[in-house]
This record gives structure tokens, sequence and C-alpha cells, in this order.
């Protein structure tokens, strides 16, 4: 039976959504199998219609993120009028049906309450109702601003006592929000203020919890940079005419500006991320705007007042400025009440707006004491990987493998980006192959800086050293040194050469490379290590509710039994170096001794020689794949089987059955899948998709570095 967590705030500005998405987060990410559900749908915010269109911010959250699909909330009107019309328990029973649907499959449900309203007075009498009819524990979500610590025991005491009724759910805990939160005037924009400092060590100076009543479950910094709404927010939110969209999809304004001094007064505004407002006869400074753009400042964009219009002759002038994708907004009201709504835009975060609302997740996530919330519960954490919580476990081993990843298709946009932010998190040392200035190049048209601390290597000026080890590499098959020299002019090639000498840990290529291309020189040069027999490859799937692991589904066409036991094997051992509990499944297209023929006959032979190598897996096939995937099935196909419906692992037969199969649910259920990762190499080399998205490749370097942490403790 699920345990519940009721979220209440304690005003109307608490950031509740924000806490309850983050609060997801942390238990998902430390394995526990968490639910959502938010019984009523509660619109606080005029603007909020015009940038979500009139849903329910979290749900829709929770839902985008592919991993729940709670019920839609009850609209808090007709909620209102059950009341009214003296049906609370019909009210109640419906909330009580949804939640079931989600508590069914959860460990924990995370209830959203509704935000306390004058408008709306019976709003704390449905969350005390709704806490009390599923039995949920209660956590308050407070920001203090800049209460005193007696102020805060006062509010927290009397937001509680609302729940102290005989019979009702106590309150375990306190989540003390935007902590640090500046007081602002009605034309102070929320990203312009900055954090309060000299604040109370709440912990010790509030009694509630100097004296133990509540737990303090964590303190989360006020972060102005997560209010940074987009240029096309602002548009939408304030309905102003575009004159130039330029890049306002995806710049961010973080500094609002209001320009009406001559330019030498105001030019010191001008830095990366300031949106400009000015009156629209202000030519100078739309020039001064737009010279700045031409230096290379990314500015949020410009926005012109008092529906005025630039001369045409101006606007020419400007286009190179444009081009940079600088945007231009016109607003029709004059500069003072533009500089009132930009104020006091909505904090509210749009619902497509998916970098926003992760960082917001992150940010709550990394602050809460999840160890005391599990220990609170009880909790006994299932043995499951789900995608964010293998996510969070691979960049936490990747920081701390602490690998040189080599990186040959270095001027590469999206590999550039990918590098960029491995360094930043400290993922891997990256390599980039390449001139430094023309990678840099590619960085700043992205908006990016390139670190004078990430590693990049002209292969013009390193290459002549490889050809004598290439060759002794490959007398054997009696390489010359002009034909070593030749296939070193291949960046791929090179880089695999520092791998193989030991001047790197990994390889990551294939962004603009075969399979073949970057597969071939790791076979020739670093070869497979003493214990396979075989190199082969796995995919991570990223299902809603746990990570799977499939191999091989892209190396061997059609591995005999000895070759399948031996991929069974390595697949087991990189789950198991991700973090994945390892089940392992050998697929074919009969269950145990219900079949037989030579692809049966080889699923079977694979699966005794895997358990002879290996007695300490769990291993069992022949098993087909919905008898290891549901546990209702394996219970009627295979009763006894230690490993049927509780599959991790995924061997297949062959590549047709393995790629046909990762590429079907891959497509079909819009799964996110990481791979290939190769297998069986003395060093890892991985592949990318040339489709690959710059997420996909940031995740690569993350497992390559991973990969070579396994194996350093192989040979230790």
């Amino acid at each position: 039976m699920a345990k519940n967590l009721f979220i209440a705030p304690t005003s109307l500005d608490a950031g509740l959504t924000s806490v309850c998405l983050g609060l997801y987060r942390a238990l998902d990410r430390v394995g526990v199998r968490v639910g959502f559900y938010k019984p009523f749908t509660q619109p606080l915010y005029r603007q909020d219609h015009r940038l979500n269109e009139g849903c329910d911010a979290s749900v829709e959250f929770i839902r985008s993120r592919g991993e729940l699909s709670p019920p839609d909330p009850i609209d808090l009107k007709r909620a209102q009028k059950l009341l009214n019309q003296g049906k609370a328990d019909l009210l109640m029973e419906e909330v009580v049906g949804h939640y079931q649907q989600v508590a069914a499959k959860c460990d924990v449900v995370i209830i959203e309450g509704l935000v306390p309203d004058r408008s709306q007075a019976y709003t704390a009498r449905l969350n005390v109702d709704v806490s009390r009819n599923l039995g949920a524990e209660v956590i308050l979500v407070s920001a203090p601003q800049e209460a005193s610590p007696g102020e805060l025991d006062e509010l927290l005491d009397f937001s509680a006592r609302l729940f102290a009724a005989p019979g009702d759910p106590d309150v375990i805990g306190v989540i003390l929000n935007k902590v640090g939160e500046p007081q602002r005037s009605d034309f102070t924009p929320r990203v312009n203020a900055e954090l309060l400092t000299d604040l109370p060590d709440y912990a010790s100076e509030c009694k509630v919890f100097r004296n133990q009543r509540f737990r303090l479950l964590g303190c989360i910094p006020w972060q102005p940079e997560l209010l940074a709404p987009r240029v096309a927010d602002i548009a939408r939110e304030l309905a102003t005419p575009v004159l130039h969209a330029g890049q306002m999809e995806s710049r961010r304004v973080r500094n609002v500006t209001v320009s009406a001094r001559t330019v030498r007064n105001m030019v010191h505004t001008l830095k990366p991320g300031t949106l400009v407002v000015t009156p629209g006869d202000r030519e100078d400074i739309m020039l001064a705007t737009a010279v700045s753009a031409l230096n290379g400042v990314p500015l949020a964009g410009l926005l012109l007042t008092g529906g005025l219009a630039a001369d045409d002759r101006v606007i020419e002038l400007c286009r190179k400025a444009l081009d940079t994708g600088l945007p231009v907004l016109s607003a029709e009201t004059n500069t003072f009440e533009t500089a009132h709504q930009l104020a006091n835009l909505s904090p509210a975060i749009p619902l497509d707006d998916g970098d926003r609302i992760e960082q917001a997740m992150e940010s709550v996530a990394t602050q809460l004491d999840t160890d005391w919330l599990q220990q609170h519960l009880s909790i006994q954490r299932k043995r499951r990987l789900s995608p964010p919580a293998f996510r969070y476990q691979l960049s936490e081993r990747a920081r701390a493998a602490d690998k040189r990843i080599v990186l040959p298709e270095g001027n590469e946009p999206r590999t550039v980006q990918a590098a960029i932010i491995c360094h930043q998190r400290q993922l891997a040392r990256c390599v980039l192959i390449g001139n430094r200035e023309e990678i840099a190049s590619v960085a700043q048209t992205q908006g990016l800086t390139l670190p004078d601390d990430l590693e990049v290597i002209d292969p013009g000026t390193v290459r002549d050293q490889y050809v004598p080890p290439m060759v002794e590499l490959r007398k054997h098959k009696g390489l010359a040194p002009d034909m070593a020299e030749a296939m070193l002019e291949d960046n791929v090639v090179l880089g695999t050469m520092m791998v193989a000498m030991d001047e790197a840990d990994g390889l990551v290529s294939g962004a603009v490379h075969t399979t073949a291309n970057t597969v071939r020189p790791a076979l020739q040069l670093i070869k497979t290590h003493e214990q396979a027999r075989v190199v082969s490859s796995v995919f991570f799937m990223l299902l809603p509710e746990q990570v799977l692991v499939y191999g091989d589904c892209a190396i061997n066409p059609d591995p005999n039994a000895e070759q399948l036991a031996d991929i069974a094997i390595q697949s087991a051992e990189s789950a198991l170096a991700f973090g994945i509990d390892p089940v392992i499944a050998m697929i074919s297209y009969s269950t145990g001794e219900s079949g037989s023929g030579q692809d049966v006959d080889k699923v079977r032979e694979a699966t005794r020689i895997a358990r002879e190598r290996r007695p300490d897996l769990l291993i069992d096939g022949p098993l087909q794949y919905d008898a290891a995937a549901i546990a209702s099935v394996g219970r009627s196909k295979a009763p006894d089987s230690p490993v049927a419906g509780k599959a991790t692992v995924f061997v297949f037969p062959d590549l047709n059955t393995g790629n046909t199969t990762y590429k079907a649910v891959q497509r079909s259920a819009n799964v996110v899948s990481i791979g290939p990762m190769l297998q069986g190499l003395r060093k890892p080399v991985n592949d990318l998709s040339r489709g690959a998205l710059v997420e996909d490749i940031v995740f690569t370097i993350a497992l390559t570095a991973v990969q070579a942490r396994q194996v350093e403790d192989a040979k230790a």
C-alpha cells in the first residue's frame, strides 16, 4: 500500500508547483517508485492562461517527463458547486477514485494541495479533507521572505493547526522555499533583484525546528535565474507585436534595463541576457544596441515602447545586428506602463519550456533530505532504476571516474556543445581533435565560449608521432609507414591510437561518421580484452518506470551459443556497472522446454554455458519476451523461473531480432534509448547515431567515462 505525502503551502507565493515536482524528482532518483496526484486545478494567475492555455501546469509537466500520466484534476469551480450542494462525500469519492489510479503502482504518492486564497475561502477545508481521506502525512511549504524566526514560527504553527483536529493527519516536516527572496516594488522585475544576505539560521533559530516539532526537510535558496523567461514568453504574455523574431524562442531575459538616457549613460547596461526597453523613437539607443549585438554580446532583445516605429533607414542600418538573432518587439503602451507589466510578469513556467522546469526541479531536488524521508516512511528500496535515477547516477559515476575522453569530431557543433557541457559539469576531461580557432568559432555561433582549459589537439601537430606505434600494432598485417600515415589522416583513427596507447581513456564518435568508421579502428587497434570472446553492444532503454538493458542490437548478426553466452555475461556486467541489478533473460520464440529447433537450441545451450561460466548471475532461457517482461505472463508460462516477469537484461538471439525489437520499442512507445555502448574492448569506444541530440552525446561521453573506470577496476 502506497504512503502518501500531502504538500500544503502556507501562502500564495510559496512556489508549490516547483517544490512538488522537485520532491517527485528527489524521491524518484533514489529508486523510490513515486507517483504524483493533484486533486484540483487552481488557476491563480491571469497570465497562466495565456502561457499555458488553461492547462494545469503541475500535471502537464509530469506528463511531459514521459514517466507518469496522472488523471486530470477536478475543476475547482465544480468542486465548489458540489460543496455548496452538500455533496462533499461524492466529491471525496471521486478524489479517492482518481488517487487509486495513481497509487496502484507506487511506493509513495505526492499529493499537491491547494494554495490559500482569500477569494477561495474553502481551499483550506479541501486541503484538510483530501489529506484526511487519503491518509496522508503533511509537508508544509513556506517562503519566509524577510520573516524573522519568530514570525516564521507563528506562521508554521498556524498552518499546522489547520490539520490538528483529532484523527487528522500529522504535519511531519517543512520545506522552506525561495529563501533569500528580496522585497521588490511594482517596477522591479524579478530577474533584476539580488539574493538577500545575512539571513537567519532558521534550522537553529526557529522553535518548531529546534524542538523537533517539525523536520526541516530543505532550505531552497531563491534563484532569480530560474525566473528568466524567453523573449517569446514575454511577447506572448504581454501580447506585443514581433518586429523581428530572431532567436526569441531560445534567448532568455536575465535582466531588464529601461533606457531613456543618453547612450554614454546606458551603454554599461548592455550585457548578455539584457532586455533593452526604450521608446520607439530613441534611434540612438537602437543603434547602440545593434553595435553591442555585432560585437558578440548575446543580448536578450530590444523592446520598443509607445507604439513608435523607427525609420526604415535606421532599421536597414541595423540589419546585420538583427541577423545575429537579436529579437525586436513593439509595445503599444508607454515606457512607464511597459516597465510595470514587465515587473509583474507571471512567475509561472510555460509548458513548452522544458529546460526551465528541469532546472527548477533539480534546484529543489538537490536540497531535500530524502534520506530522512525514506527512513520515516520505512520505504524498502525496490530493485528498480528509473530514468531520472539512471541519469543522475550516471552523472555521479562519471564525475567520480574523472576520465579523459577523446572526441575526434572536434569541430562538429553538437559535439562541441556536448564537450563544453561535460566540462562544466565535470563529467569527463574531454579532448577535442581539431583547430582551436575553428572550434572556438563553432562554439561562438552557438552562443557559447570555449573554455580555455578545455583541451584541443590539432591533429596536424601530433599525427606523425603515432605512425611508428601504429605500424608496430599492425605489423602482422603488413602495415607500411606510408599506409599508416594515410590512415591517420582520419581523426577517428588518430583518436583510437590515443586510446590504444593509453593517452586517453575512451573515445566517442559517430555524429558525422558511420558505425563502421567508429568500430573498425577500435577492433584493429584496441582489440578485445582477455575475457571477451566477442565484441558486442547494449542499449539502455529508458522506459517510463525503469531502465532495461538490450543486447546485442548493433554488432553481431548471428552469434553462436558460445558468443551468445559471452554477450549475456558482458551485458550483465554493463548493467551492474550502471546501477541496474542484472536479471538476465535469454530471449527466443519459445519458453522453457516447450519448443525445439536450431534457434531455440542455440539459446538453450547459451543459457547453459552462461550459467556454468557465471553461477553468481541470475540467468534463464529460453524465454519469450512477454514471459520475461510481464509478471502475470511469466507466472503462467514459466512458473518456476526466477527470471520470468522480472528481467532487466534482455539478450536477443541475433541482430535481426535485437535491432528490430529495440527500434520497435523505442519508436512505438516513445522511449529514450542510450547507445549502442560497445562491450568487450580493452578500452571503451562508443558510437553515436548521426541524428544524436546534444544530450545524447553528453550521456554517451558519461557512459564512456564510467566504462573506462570499470576497465581500470577490472585490471586492479
